[in-house]
């Protein structure tokens, strides 16, 4: 993805829909309003300073104004945003955060990008829009990027072969770390421990795989599980749908 550095300021004044091809990316921006951003088929990667999430369908995620942030698509991807006043925020959080999007959501959000509204009508749907926002729930789907240098090389080394399954010792011995110190920082960098956090690596790595058409299977070992049933156990409960299922649910959405 591009550098941060390079953010620029990109007016937003409605909803907007956008039609990307697999591997196409949106570079480093930023608005002065609060963006909702939603791909109704087609996976996302969303990528914010200090880290990034995969959103597959029924996902959403809230960017608040001043947020730099950028995007890459994963198979053709229709992407759909829309915006509010810098003044609202109906999460009450005042940071990005990945949102389950429900029936009623989803369906306010396609008629405002597909649809061409008088400002009253549009009004209307935004403040059915923000009442859902205020609803749905918040999703622990956040893959943060440790800054140590120590931290960084093992990320580094998951990133590129997800499926690499050394322990922590052993991968510590590889970059030069002890694994009681790696452990320590993993926790104060990212949030989350080792096995918490390549366990979220490998599920972001699986959405990429499956939206590109690979088989459950395939995925499972390409992400480093060492059978079928633990990877869709552990996609189950991540996103409360089995692999198979989502995959379905791309091609319907």
């Amino acid at each position: 993805m591009p550098e941060t550095r390079q953010a620029e300021r990109r007016a937003l004044d409605g909803p907007t829909f956008q039609d990307l091809t697999h591997g196409a990316q949106i570079e480093w921006h930023y608005h002065d309003v609060q963006q909702l951003v939603y791909p109704s088929s087609g996976v996302l990667t969303i990528s914010v300073t200090g880290g990034s999430w995969v959103v597959p369908p029924r996902r959403a995620v809230w960017i608040p104004a001043g947020v730099a942030h950028a995007h890459l698509a994963h198979g053709r991807t229709q992407l759909r945003t829309l915006s509010f006043p810098a003044s609202v925020d109906p999460l009450g959080a005042g940071r990005p955060a990945v949102l389950a999007v429900s029936p009623l959501l989803r369906e306010v959000i396609i008629a405002l990008t597909d649809g061409d509204y008088g400002a009253a009508q549009r009004a209307n749907l935004e403040a059915v829009a923000l009442d859902q926002l205020r609803r749905v729930d918040e999703l622990p789907l956040y893959l943060p990027a440790p800054a140590d240098d120590r931290v960084g090389a093992v990320a580094a080394l998951l990133l590129a072969d997800p499926s690499d399954g050394r322990t922590l010792a052993q991968l510590g011995a590889a970059v030069g770390a002890s694994e009681r110190t790696l452990s320590r920082l993993f926790r104060q960098e990212t949030g989350m421990s080792f096995p918490q956090w390549r366990t979220q690596l490998r599920l972001h790595h699986a959405l990429v795989l499956l939206a590109g058409g690979s088989s459950v299977t395939s995925t499972a070992l390409a992400c480093g599980y060492q059978n079928p049933s633990a990877f869709i156990e552990a996609f189950r409960q991540a996103f409360g749908s089995t692999p198979g299922q989502y995959r379905k649910l791309w091609v319907m959405s």
